[in-house]
């Protein structure tokens, strides 16, 4: 079979450039068998995980599998709403709302067209998804901002493995931006202090911030993640943009899993400590996420709550992420923005 290049091919459609938001992901219904699917794909990850195979795989579908997905499905459904998965409904309101705000900064700079499409690493849509669109309306140069502002392996890193896994099957692939970290971006960072100062302004301060970020295993950290010295510049910044001092501000890792030594100081035991302490009140920031989640919304807002309570605290009270807000969309289009200026 023969080709020609003039009726085969249509030369004429414009290249267009492809950005493909990203962010972990989320099971598909609040229930065991969903969030069983999605733990087994999630936790399957080697980036996630660094044990063994073998020996992980028998942990895994031996024992985690079996206990895990009811009690998480119990905790989806607390944050579940009409709109479905939180993670999920606010990560396409943030599509959404930066497709209009990118236009609004490429007016009259930028020929080629742009295309966003949201994917999650885990479950749906997923990355090999977003990327079939984009190569759809022929896409021939991409930007991947994972929404992730601190890097990690366990993230960022496994992220670009998802998206080089399709890529590495295409017969064009194209020229590739990957946004690895913004953990110190300006406009990210005014965006963090707005939202503290917003929320104080409408419900009074508390005497200690705690700014709560995911946790990784310490041994990660040691072979060379730099996750946990991004939290901490990022928590710097903010306290040093808020005006705060050491003692007003303080930085927890959450959501620590297995018996391994994980980054501390931990949030939990921050928290409990506080209550016995005398601390009478306590305001919570999860930096580290783009979008309210499980962690956030059930985690930290109502668990931790427990606990610093029950150890004697008075008021706790959760700043939620930046979600959809004017600028946190302000702070992302800027950042692609400028990224748009590269490829």
């Amino acid at each position: 079979m023969t080709y020609n290049a003039q009726t085969d091919f249509d030369h004429n459609q414009q290249p267009a450039i492809g950005i493909l938001l990203t962010n972990l992901g989320t099971p598909d219904a609040p229930t065991k068998a969903a969030v069983r699917t999605y733990l087994k794909e999630f936790l399957s990850d080697p980036r996630v995980v660094e044990q063994p195979r073998w020996l992980w795989w028998l942990v895994l579908n031996g024992v985690i599998l079996n206990i895990r997905p009811a009690k998480s499905a119990a905790a989806y459904g607390k944050v579940w709403s009409d709109e479905g998965s939180p993670l999920l409904a606010i990560s396409k309101r943030q599509r959404d709302k930066l497709e209009g705000a990118l236009q609004q900064q490429l007016s009259g700079k930028q020929a080629a067209p742009v295309h966003i499409e949201l994917a999650m690493r885990y479950g749906n849509p997923s990355i090999r998804a977003g990327l079939e669109a984009l190569r759809a309306k022929n896409c021939r140069k991409l930007i991947i901002l994972p929404l992730y502002p601190q890097y990690s392996a366990t993230t960022s890193g496994s992220t670009f493995d998802a998206v080089a896994e399709v890529l590495c099957n295409w017969r064009r692939v194209p020229a590739l931006n990957f946004i690895d970290s913004y953990h110190d971006d300006p406009a990210y960072i005014d965006a963090l202090a707005a939202s503290v100062r917003t929320y104080w302004q409408q419900h009074g301060q508390s005497e200690r911030l705690l700014m709560s970020f995911h946790g990784i295993p310490e041994r990660y950290f040691k072979a060379g993640d730099p996750y946990p010295c991004h939290c901490q510049k990022t928590a710097r910044l903010l306290r040093e943009k808020l005006g705060l001092s050491e003692e007003q501000a303080h930085i927890s890792f959450q959501s620590r899993f297995g018996r391994e030594p994980w980054m501390q100081p931990y949030t939990d035991a921050t928290l409990k400590q506080w209550g016995k302490d005398g601390v009478a009140s306590v305001d919570v920031i999860c930096p580290g996420f783009s979008a309210d989640c499980l962690e956030t919304l059930e985690e930290v807002a109502l668990e931790n709550r427990d606990y610093f309570l029950e150890a004697g605290g008075s008021q706790y009270r959760y700043i939620p992420a930046l979600n959809d807000s004017d600028a946190h969309i302000e702070a992302l289009a800027q950042l692609l923005a400028a990224q748009l200026g590269e490829v």
